[in-house]
């Protein structure tokens, strides 16, 4: 029988990252999820599964400290942290504005640091943990009109690797999950020509789901994956197959 888990989802509100807190939930853990503004999404998928919610922006290097510390005392410590948090853009590079540029960086890359860095005392404590980003198959293949999103996941991914390095010797893993295209709101606004498009280029010929991806974050999170880390596992249909 497998020992619950105290985990904290970055960005669990909507998404990937509701996906993940109820996959947790349902596996018996302990879960804390932080969200930025939605708290009546927040309150809603708090009461659907017993989790706790904390409200912090994670381009806010403060808020975000504070808000590690407070899931940890109330969990009791901590054994997994997904960070989840992000926000995607649609423009021509000439379009984009120095304030876009930041918050892309702000809330895809710096909020995936400040929660690691945030993270690591509480797993250090049980010489153990796992840390799951997500990632995106831009930062690993490129795409166009999305350039800070794809800079910002590529960045993501070196980050993760060489906190893999680093963390191992204390026991703790780091892995980064890529995925495609999936069925969120990041992903609402696409129109039908666009999806149909993105289908075709895909080799399974759909659009992923995000339980789907938050069945790929639990195994990571597992007893199971012990000997898995500094991995970046794509789940894009075989999108980026050769890339």
């Amino acid at each position: 029988m497998t020992t619950p888990k105290r985990i904290l989802i970055i960005g669990g509100s909507r998404g990937i990252g509701a996906a993940c807190v109820r996959y947790f939930a349902a596996q018996g853990d302990s879960v804390t999820f932080l969200y930025r503004n939605n708290k009546t999404a927040a309150d809603a998928l708090a009461a659907q599964t017993g989790a706790v919610s904390l409200q912090a922006d994670v381009s806010d290097a403060a808020q975000v400290n504070a808000a590690v510390q407070k899931a940890a005392q109330a969990m009791g410590g901590l054994d997994g942290l997904v960070v989840c948090a992000g926000v995607a853009q649609i423009k021509v590079l000439n379009d984009v504005t120095d304030e876009d540029w930041r918050k892309m960086i702000d809330t895809d890359l710096s909020g995936a640091f400040y929660a690691v860095r945030a993270s690591i005392p509480e797993l250090l404590k049980n010489h153990a943990g796992r840390i799951i980003c997500v990632g995106s198959m831009w930062g690993k293949v490129g795409a166009s009109c999305e350039a800070p999103y794809a800079a910002a996941k590529a960045g993501l991914r070196g980050f993760v690797m060489s906190m893999a390095k680093e963390l191992g010797p204390s026991g703790i893993t780091v892995n980064i999950v890529e995925p495609g295209v999936i069925d969120t709101e990041m992903n609402a606004a696409l129109d039908d020509e666009t999806r149909r498009a993105l289908c075709e280029e895909t080799p399974l010929g759909r659009i992923g789901l995000p339980a789907e991806v938050a069945e790929l974050i639990g195994f990571l999170a597992s007893d199971k994956a012990g000997f898995i880390t500094g991995q970046a596992i794509g789940i894009d249909g075989g999108f980026a197959i050769g890339s």
